[in-house]
């Protein structure tokens, strides 16, 4: 069967560009067609601007007819809503915005249009990004291509569907406790949480991060030399390194790889997850690495002092807003952050010092080990209506135990499909690294993805 156009890698198109063999224009009408086809079911897009998009690949086959083409020039790409694109209205998934205007790019958007990136439109998120899940009070609701019942996960959940779905071959999305990486697994596609300030962002806080959402290693690889280029708006940003990001080969065989199976806390590990993932490390095993088990590093009493905190942060956020406005929130998330209105200052600092906790407590974990490997999730796709799969406000991070730690702890984290369910649902493997060694991570991550075989088929539209 022939490769559609928008099926083609990052790496794939720009080859074609520079042998004659492809136009930019051409390649973006096959990805809007197949985005015409899509969007009605998936809903995971935001200012979706097709006209911007012809007129952005016209220029954009004028610079390679010049000999003027620039890093990734002509390949179609979306931003999560979250990351600012100057005169769009930025909205934070919530109907409890003012749709006022952005002022100017955030660093990722600049970094995307200044290398000649087609940005064709904005992807969904859930109110203020406190979810894993595609619902929202502002978007439609936003659904997994694999399985439309099933929720795409989030917060970067747009993002994550578009990929999987073929809506062109660059996402960016953003993570704070695993809103990368749960679509990604949930989704069936690659992600890298990278280390925290390897790639510039705004607003910049404790644990946030963006990243590239991509069908292969090498897609987020050519990504991130473009995104981790400087930008001085970001004041936790990493000094400039040389990374040749797209040095990929390794060899897996003497690397000392732990595997944790049990976060320590949160929603128990179901069996097919467990052994995908148990499956993927003998893979490294025969690859001539040593895997040996590791235990969770990350407890109760972190996790409900961070939830305290966080309830406190969204809670006083939540104060601020005219009653008009705090009533399109949605109802969830309310009964989620009402309970900080209780909370005392001894509470609230104890939350805040869980920070640090869990910080330590992921770097010592990983310490002994290379590369540290778990599930992604504990849990497939769940039910799309859903804000996570538990959906109880009081249980809201039962699933995020093995994503949240190497937020607080600023560690590069990959997730790569490494099976499915019976029901043909996309299941995780979680790669960690040690601080700073993102490219260490997309290595290990690009030998599984040669070591895990051919791939199921991408899904398709309904009635395709």
């Amino acid at each position: 069967m022939s490769i559609e156009l928008h099926d083609l890698s990052a790496v794939e198109l720009l080859a074609a560009y520079r042998g004659k063999d492809l136009s930019p224009v051409e390649v973006v009408q096959s990805v809007l067609a197949h985005i015409e086809r899509w969007e009605p079911h998936l809903q995971a897009l935001y200012a979706f601007d097709p006209e911007s998009a012809l007129a952005q690949a016209r220029l954009s086959e004028a610079r390679w007819q010049r000999g003027e083409a620039l890093a990734l020039d002509g390949v179609p790409a979306t931003l999560k809503e979250n990351i600012a694109t100057r005169g769009t209205p930025m909205p934070l998934g919530t109907a409890a915005s003012l749709l006022t205007p952005a002022p100017e790019d955030a660093p990722p958007a600049a970094r995307m249009r200044e290398a000649g990136a087609l940005l064709l439109a904005k992807t969904t998120m859930p109110d203020y990004g406190m979810l894993s899940s595609g619902l929202s009070s502002f978007h439609p609701l936003t659904r997994n291509p694999w399985d439309l019942s099933k929720n795409p996960g989030g917060s970067s959940a747009g993002a994550g569907a578009a990929v999987a779905a073929g809506y062109g071959p660059l996402h960016v999305g953003t993570d704070i406790g695993g809103s990368l990486r749960l679509p990604a697994a949930w989704c069936g596609i690659f992600t890298l949480k990278p280390s925290l300030g390897r790639i510039p962002i705004k607003p910049a806080f404790a644990g946030r991060v963006a990243g590239p959402m991509t069908r292969t290693v090498a897609d987020a690889a050519l990504m991130m030399a473009t995104l981790s280029r400087p930008d001085w708006r970001d004041a936790t940003s990493l000094p400039v390194q040389d990374i040749d990001w797209m040095q990929l080969d390794s060899d897996p065989a003497g690397l000392r790889i732990g595997l944790m199976l049990d976060a320590g806390w949160g929603m128990a590990v179901e069996p097919e997850t467990a052994a995908a993932v148990q499956a993927a490390a003998r893979l490294f095993e025969q690859a001539g690495a040593r895997v040996e088990p590791l235990a969770g590093c990350s407890t109760r009493a972190m996790i409900d002092g961070l939830d305290r905190f966080w309830r406190m942060r969204s809670w006083l956020d939540y104060a601020a807003l005219p009653p008009e406005r705090q009533a399109k929130l949605l109802p969830y998330i309310r009964d989620w952050i009402s309970s900080a209105a209780q909370l005392g200052s001894a509470e609230l600092f104890n939350g805040y010092s869980q920070m640090a906790a869990l910080r330590e407590s992921a770097v010592t974990a990983c310490q002994p080990f290379d590369y540290v490997l778990s599930p992604v999730s504990p849990v497939p796709a769940y039910a799309a209506e859903w804000a996570s799969p538990l959906n109880d406000p009081q249980r809201p991070f039962e699933h995020i135990a093995f994503t949240l730690p190497y937020n607080m702890s600023e560690q590069p984290a990959a997730s790569i499909n490494c099976g499915q369910t019976k029901a043909g649902l996309p299941i995780g493997l979680q790669i960690i690294g040690k601080r700073f060694d993102d490219l260490g991570v997309l290595r290990l991550a690009r030998a599984f993805e040669q070591l895990r075989g051919p791939q199921p088929a991408w899904p398709q539209p309904p009635g395709i």
